[in-house]
């Protein structure tokens, strides 16, 4: 199971790149094979500012949807547009190709809550 060290976690399986005061977020290596072949990414929250828990998209796999849930309170500022022709490029790649958004960060007090590369593998068992 692949989990970089040098990211962040949340216990919805989203990861966090963390970059300033920016943060790229997609979801993770064990949230991608347990839903399986991912056919659409939706997000249509781009210049919206979406609080810590909310829902800022779904993933649609073959035999199910998941809503994504934002990890930090932040600006959507970015969509990975490459996802709408290539969706599968989130199981192919999910650290880098397969990102799904960037966001400006309102709150970094919020990154302490964030779960480390060891307490991830820990929540999944790996």
């Amino acid at each position: 199971m692949n989990i970089p060290s040098e990211l962040k976690y949340t216990k919805d399986h989203e990861w966090i790149r963390i970059e300033g005061d920016t943060a790229t977020i997609g979801i993770t290596h064990f949230a991608q094979s347990e839903l399986g072949d991912i056919v659409y990414v939706d997000v249509d929250t781009v210049d919206d500012t979406v609080e810590k828990d909310d829902v800022f998209g779904s993933v649609e796999a073959v035999k199910t949807v998941s809503d994504l849930f934002m990890p930090l309170t932040g600006e959507v500022t970015e969509f990975n547009e490459a996802l709408e022709d290539e969706p599968e490029q989130v199981n192919k790649d999910p650290y880098g190709a397969g990102w799904m958004i960037k966001i400006t960060i309102a709150d970094p007090s919020q990154i302490d809550e964030l779960l480390t590369a060891e307490a991830y593998q820990e929540l999944i068992g790996a």
